[in-house]
């Protein structure tokens, strides 16, 4: 499936008025099935779906590890030589792993915010989370870190094309650009993100730095927790609720980081110089 399409606009400017092609980000739901039944149904730009999967379950807690995973592949569709429906994506869990309990109707529609908040969340995230970085002992520096939104910028091909796609991006501590992921959902680029990490068998994600081209969510939060992540970045501000979860879980929240400026909200002695 094609991540850009181009559609007609007419563009206005200083008086004049002309006709001309647009790129356009492609934005198509998936549905994630495990075990054959319905879990959820993201609405997501095409590409890495298998890391956006894989992602997503680490983040929600029901797989762990790569080999918590027997096959992820797209779904075909009905008839005889029935073809891949690329918007179905299912995945067989190993027999040691539990099946997850979800009404899909409930909660499991992943939109652009979060669908849970409040002190239960936290504890919610608190138990699941097999990975907390409160522990992680990674110093990263400043200049390192004010270095990295240029980087992000830089590999954002999809974004300078079309200008409508959020990105997500890992760093080790030095500030060298592990892989960068794109998406009309900002928590759809972070767990494609986190899905290559968990297909390297980089998880949980010690001594990284996590980067959102945005704001810095309770979701997006979450997920950094729950995959091991010790500092957070954002270029914009952070929720509240993101930073109580963040102060919980050990995690260095950092904000506003534009230019050669920053806040970080949460756990400073990671940020040096």
């Amino acid at each position: 499936m094609g991540r850009v399409v181009r559609r007609n606009a007419r563009h206005l400017r200083a008086g004049t008025t002309t006709q001309r092609e647009e790129a356009l980000a492609v934005e198509e739901p998936l549905e994630i099935r495990v075990n054959g039944a319905p879990l959820s149904v993201t609405m997501r730009t095409p590409g890495a779906d298998v890391e956006l999967v894989q992602g997503f379950l680490l983040t929600e807690g029901i797989i762990a590890g790569r080999d918590d995973m027997v096959t992820a592949r797209y779904c075909c569709g009905t008839g005889q030589n029935p073809p891949q429906d690329y918007n179905v994506l299912e995945v067989t869990l190993a027999e040691h792993v539990p099946r997850p309990d979800v009404d899909l109707t409930r909660n499991f529609y992943t939109s652009s915010s979060c669908g849970v908040c409040g002190k239960a969340s936290l504890e919610a995230v608190r138990l699941a989370s097999r990975y907390g970085p409160g522990d992680d002992p990674v110093r990263v520096s400043a200049a390192a870190l004010t270095a990295m939104p240029d980087q992000l910028r830089a590999a954002q091909d999809m974004f300078a094309r079309t200008g409508g796609l959020h990105g997500a991006a890992l760093f080790d501590a030095g500030g060298s650009l592990l892989v960068v992921r794109e998406d009309v959902g900002r928590h759809n680029a972070v767990d494609k993100v986190i899905g290559w990490a968990l297909e390297h068998g980089r998880v949980p994600l010690n001594g990284t730095v996590l980067l959102v081209s945005g704001r810095a969510s309770f979701e997006l939060t979450q997920k950094a927790v729950m995959a091991g992540v010790p500092l957070l970045a954002a270029v914009s501000a952070p929720s509240s609720l993101a930073v109580d979860l963040a102060a919980e879980a050990g995690l260095t929240l950092v904000g506003f980081l534009r230019g050669d400026a920053m806040n970080v909200y949460t756990r400073p002695d990671r940020v040096i110089g």
